[in-house]
């Protein structure tokens, strides 16, 4: 009589979704995460609290709202992950500290991770980090995107980005468009 010795994986682990090593190591902190999360067309960012009965999400933030506070550009860039970093944190007034849970993302110094990062660290919450990760300025402000607007003739704007120019963007603006979107939150939600 024989007895196999094969055990089935979780199922998130068998799908490549959750490394549970990973998860375990940040749950050990006894701190809230801040989970970051792209898909194809957005950014999502969270603070979750580990509970033994289930995770209790704190705040969420969707860059997709972004829209609702003005922004008009790409809900996947990297001034776009930044508003939605800074977003999350002004919801959750009561969590003053917390750690980054990145996922199955790898962690590129000054990627779109790294700058929702930021938002968060600028928004006021004590999170390790290291500022070498962090994108440039100019990258999370918009001014990188805008020269690189600008250094395009006109006719190979409107081709390679026929959306902004559909939506009547001006490409001498963005950083314009960044102040605003981050005046507005500040607004609503406070800038202590």
């Amino acid at each position: 009589m024989s007895h196999s010795t094969f055990e089935v994986k979780f199922r998130r682990r068998r799908q490549g979704k959750t490394d549970y090593k990973k998860r375990l190591a940040l749950l050990k902190g006894n701190k809230p995460r801040l989970v970051v999360r792209k898909s194809n067309k957005t950014i999502t960012v969270q603070l979750i609290e580990y509970k033994k009965d289930g995770d209790k999400m704190l705040s969420h933030a969707n860059s997709n709202e972004l829209k609702k506070f003005g922004w008009k550009i790409s809900t996947k860039n990297i001034p776009s992950a930044y508003l939605t970093g800074f977003l999350c944190a002004k919801k959750a007034k009561d969590v003053k500290e917390a750690v980054l849970d990145i996922g199955r993302n790898t962690p590129v110094h000054g990627s779109i991770v790294f700058s929702a990062l930021k938002g968060a660290v600028d928004a006021k919450k004590n999170i390790p980090f290291d500022p070498k990760a962090f994108p440039k300025e100019e990258k999370i402000n918009g001014k990188e995107i805008e020269k690189y607007l600008n250094s395009l003739d006109e006719e190979k704007f409107r081709k390679q980005f026929a959306e902004y120019a559909k939506k009547g963007i001006d490409k001498n603006k963005i950083h314009e468009n960044f102040e605003h979107t981050l005046n507005e939150i500040k607004k609503k939600y406070g800038d202590d």
